[in-house]
């Protein structure tokens, strides 16, 4: 008779030794089961889609656990490597104007263009696909127009002013007006909505507005 199943002693996540008396066929056996911890290894990436002195958590990692029962190895739980994303990118703090604007716009595409492609090549109108865009790593997110020689097509950034509090944008669009402020050594973006008639373009015109890049383009 098994007094102790090999299933309970596989559960057996205590990192000591212990001895086991099996009996079985009305002999005594000691075994000797042994749980290790497998600490998870840190990979370092460096990237210059990230602001310089920032860093990113990819893949979170996570100990292993290995069980010795006599000479016998089982792996209890793999162990998962830590990687993280380290900035090299240019600095990304600003401070500057946001104005909002529709896609009837004065200049704007009759379809709502933004000046950009998408990550998959594709264009996005803000008439049919919407406001927002859905990106990869950050969610549904605010389309932003930027000057793109500062700001290329795909920047993420974190935006906060006094009406909207904070939320996450998305460079996809452009205009001579940010162009132009730039030129000037000034940050200007434009925040889209819906329509021109929408109240809301008027509030969103602030000073001191802050802007933190969270990612350098596609």
């Amino acid at each position: 008779m098994l007094v102790v199943s090999i299933a309970s002693i596989y559960g057996m996540f205590t990192l000591n030794e212990k001895e086991i008396k099996i009996i079985n066929n009305n002999q005594n056996k000691n075994i000797s089961v042994r749980n290790e911890l497998v600490e998870y290894t840190t990979i370092k990436k460096y990237t210059d889609r990230l602001p310089s002195n920032t860093m990113r958590v990819v893949i979170k990692g996570e100990d292993g656990i290995v069980s010795y029962i006599d000479s016998t190895k089982k792996v209890l739980k793999e162990m998962v490597p830590e990687i993280i994303e380290i900035g090299t990118g240019p600095e990304g703090e600003f401070v500057g104007r946001m104005t909002g604007y529709g896609p009837d716009c004065v200049g704007c595409s009759k379809v709502g263009n933004v000046a950009c492609l998408t990550k998959k090549k594709k264009k996005h109108s803000l008439i049919y696909n919407g406001i927002y865009y859905e990106d990869e790593e950050y969610g549904k997110v605010r389309i932003l127009a930027a000057a793109l020689s500062k700001f290329p097509c795909g920047t993420i950034i974190e935006v906060e002013d006094g009406y909207f509090g904070k939320f996450i944008g998305i460079v996809l669009d452009t205009g001579g007006a940010m162009r132009s402020a730039l030129k000037r050594d000034m940050i200007l973006m434009d925040l889209a909505f819906d329509s021109e008639s929408n109240p809301l373009v008027g509030k969103a015109t602030r000073n001191n507005v802050k802007y933190s890049v969270k990612r350098w383009g596609w």
